[in-house]
């Protein structure tokens, strides 16, 4: 099976930010399916140098270039189709499960072994000392390729056997309005949502659970499903206890979440990792807009992470063992983690052509005819599934 077809799968389209568009769909994956035949591939227009906008100062970190030729990282490939009728363009990517690891570089910077047992993905040079100049500087990437050195991470699960299962893989799936677009260009526009802006280079937040205050509610929204060849009753479950009894052992189960769309404009990171950015709403007012604390509009992803069920495993999330609350679930403390360092040139490539130009850019495309290159051979089962602790 192609990366192109399961990736289209697992990360469907959206609408987040239109007035008309209802909740997200409660479905996290279809089945995947063969991935169409290519039309042949336009002569990709290479871009050596970073623009004006993707070089700019932004709360005092300037882009980074790569110590490697990122345009030797790329291949050709057709170009995408529009996104239409939805109004966000899609950039879209897979992961694949990196180091276990009990350090947290925003929770607890230059303190390894203080957080818990994390599952990251993405640059796996990320540890407790990173930074944005030390990811851009070093690390292969989970994700693809190098050129996406971000850092991205979650709590390991646990399967009740003194082992931790870890995910097949993790699609990702970036989008927001293109920039010109009125509802996120004009102030006097009458549906005005805030400005679009780039991702900043170095953001970093938490978003899902905050386990530093439990009893605060979580944020962005969570749901989880099921995906795979036994048969099952296509439902959306709140945490892995529904998730579990509802999806046979042999198929997938997966957990989705939005990340913040609204950010402040001045912090790169807050105290609480949380507060600096936002989620837009329809409050009273009828149409989807960030809060006026939060004005900017940044390109938003959804995280589906997708686990293999075995018979005879109860799974929970290492975080759950820190939730002692009478109502607490198996799945209520799953959070992510997100430093972002990607490549500046390929950065302004996704940016500007499958979000600007609001296409459907699919496993790695950039939208110009040329696509990221796969670093590994997806086989979409974790190997090894399972790590003791």
């Amino acid at each position: 099976m192609s990366a192109l077809a399961l990736a289209t799968a697992a990360c469907g389209g959206g609408s987040a930010g239109s007035s008309s568009v209802a909740a997200p769909a409660v479905v996290l994956a279809p089945a995947p399916t063969p991935a169409p035949t290519p039309t042949p591939a336009p002569t990709p227009t290479p871009t050596g140098s970073v623009t004006a906008d993707a070089a700019a100062t932004v709360q005092g970190v300037t882009a980074i270039a790569s110590n490697f030729d990122p345009m030797s990282e790329l291949v050709a490939n057709s170009l995408p189709p529009s996104a239409a009728p939805d109004v966000v363009g899609a950039f879209r990517f897979i992961c694949m499960p990196g180091k276990l690891k009990t350090e947290d570089p925003i929770v607890y910077p230059g303190q390894p072994g203080k957080g818990h047992l994390h599952q990251f993905f993405g640059n796996d040079s990320a540890d407790a000392y990173s930074t944005y100049a030390s990811l851009r500087a070093a690390g292969d990437s989970t994700c693809m390729s190098p050129v996406n050195r971000s850092a991205y991470w979650i709590p390991a699960l646990l399967n009740g056997k003194g082992q931790v299962v870890r995910p097949d893989y993790v699609s990702v799936y970036y989008k927001r309005r293109p920039k010109s677009d009125p509802i996120v260009s004009d102030p006097n526009h009458p549906q005005y949502q805030g400005k679009a802006v780039a991702l900043p280079n170095g953001l970093r937040f938490i978003f899902g659970r905050d386990m530093l205050n439990l009893a605060s509610a979580s944020t962005g929204t969570m749901q989880f499903g099921c995906d795979g060849p036994v048969p099952f009753t296509v439902k959306d479950w709140k945490n892995f206890e529904e998730a579990q009894a509802g999806c046979p052992v042999g198929n997938r189960i997966g957990v989705r979440m939005e990340a913040p769309d609204c950010w402040d404009g001045k912090n790169l990171d807050t105290a609480d990792h949380r507060s600096h950015v936002s989620y837009g709403s329809y409050g009273t007012w009828g149409y989807y807009k960030c809060p006026t604390t939060h004005p900017y509009v940044i390109p938003a992803f959804t995280m589906g992470v997708w686990y293999t069920q075995a018979a005879g495993e109860k799974y929970e999330f290492v975080s759950d063992q820190m939730d002692t609350s009478p109502t607490h679930k198996r799945g209520d403390t799953f959070h992510a983690d997100f430093f972002m360092a990607w490549d500046p040139i390929v950065h302004d490539l996704w940016e500007k052509n499958c979000l600007d130009k609001m296409l459907n850019c699919s496993t790695g495309d950039l939208g110009n005819g040329q696509q990221m290159k796969q670093s590994w051979e997806a086989s979409w089962t974790a190997n090894p599934r399972l790590v003791s602790l």
